[in-house]
């Protein structure tokens, strides 16, 4: 079981400081590379029966507790694209995962230790330039499945894109039963690299993930 982190206050400068570093992160060019639609995957059983009563881009910090998440905080950004590069403005993007033992906010997941600290969904709306933001925690693995988050993406005029992101390297990707069905490209596309990020925050990590829509 993951240990409690103590809870991090951050200054108002410091938090302006960090949200600015995470827009250059977010603005870094695109791999060179041709655009990989993101394959797309199951939305799993956890995906919330209702949302929460807070649902926005942090995770980590819910309204009302003293506490922040158990779990090292992560920061995920990228931008939400069209298969010819051209970002999509107002998308709305929804992103889920278990807490750091394993377990989802979720009325069919078991409920004794689940971390009530951690908000377990968010959803935000992409920016002009197709950007899009959340803070949340590495996401850790469980009984049957490698270390994931569950993405959902709906843009003006496009169906519905459901997907996971995991993170790139970790040992259990090649037995997990769904990314291991995913061709070595699209593999490529939905695995992220999660870096130390104290620029953003002391002791946090970022990856970024980029979300093409076919």
């Amino acid at each position: 079981m993951a240990e409690s982190r103590p809870t991090i206050h951050l200054p108002r400068r410091r938090l302006l400081t960090g949200a600015a570093a995470l827009a250059a992160f977010a603005a870094l060019p695109a791999p060179a590379r041709a655009l990989v639609p993101t394959p797309r995957q199951t939305a799993g059983p956890f995906y919330p029966t209702e949302l929460p009563a807070e649902h926005d881009w942090d995770l980590v910090r819910v309204t009302g507790r003293a506490a922040q998440a158990m779990g090292q905080v992560t920061h995920l950004s990228g931008r939400v694209l069209a298969a010819d590069g051209t970002p999509l403005a107002g998308a709305l993007v929804e992103a889920w995962q278990c807490d750091a033992n394993g377990i989802y906010h979720h009325p069919a997941d078991r409920e004794q230790g689940r971390d009530g600290n951690f908000q377990g969904y968010g959803r935000t709306r992409t920016d002009a330039d197709g950007r899009y933001r959340f803070r949340t925690i590495r996401p850790v693995a469980y009984s049957g499945r490698t270390p994931h988050v569950h993405f959902a993406v709906a843009a003006p005029g496009r169906s519905r894109l459901v997907t996971q992101m995991y993170v790139e390297g970790d040992p259990g990707n090649p037995r997990d039963f769904i990314f291991s069905r995913l061709s070595p490209e699209q593999r490529a596309a939905v695995a992220v690299r999660l870096e130390p990020a104290d620029g953003i925050e002391t002791g946090a990590l970022a990856g970024r993930f980029d979300i093409i829509l076919a």
